[in-house]
């Protein structure tokens, strides 16, 4: 069964295009954090951006970039801030989202207070994981 974005995507369903290329599409989100909240997704459907092939992964950032550029332009704000959550949509989808401070993407689940020995641990598990063939 195709996603709700594989849907918007083939236009069974409307959606509020920004950016369309061979590869990546960006389109308005209905539920924005703020005005201009913009979601950028591959064509390819793929529930885990960690999965995605290289020649999708890099036109997704590539696209995400460009619609970045749009949305600051548009919406004048400090930052476009960059989210790949999504857990509700099973395709890869980056949302992009103008802001003038962190709390208005809401990382209610940051520690400031994280040890620095859980930091060094987590830096030795991820560079050990990356220097596997």
């Amino acid at each position: 069964m195709p996603s709700l974005f594989t849907r918007i995507i083939a236009r069974e369903l409307p959606g509020r295009f920004v950016y369309e290329d061979e590869q990546v599409v960006a389109f308005l989100t209905i539920a924005p954090i703020k005005r201009g909240h913009t979601l950028v997704v591959p064509r390819t459907e793929v529930d885990d951006w960690l999965d995605l092939p290289e020649r999708d992964r890099v036109a997704l950032f590539a696209a995400a970039h460009t619609v970045g550029i749009g949305v600051r332009q548009a919406f004048p704000c400090t930052r476009v801030a960059l989210l790949a959550l999504g857990l509700e949509v099973p395709h890869v989808h980056l949302h992009l989202v103008p802001i003038d401070s962190e709390a208005e993407v809401s990382f209610a689940n940051a520690d400031p207070g994280v040890a620095p020995e859980a930091l060094d641990d987590a830096q030795a598990r991820i560079v050990a994981a990356l220097s596997r063939p």
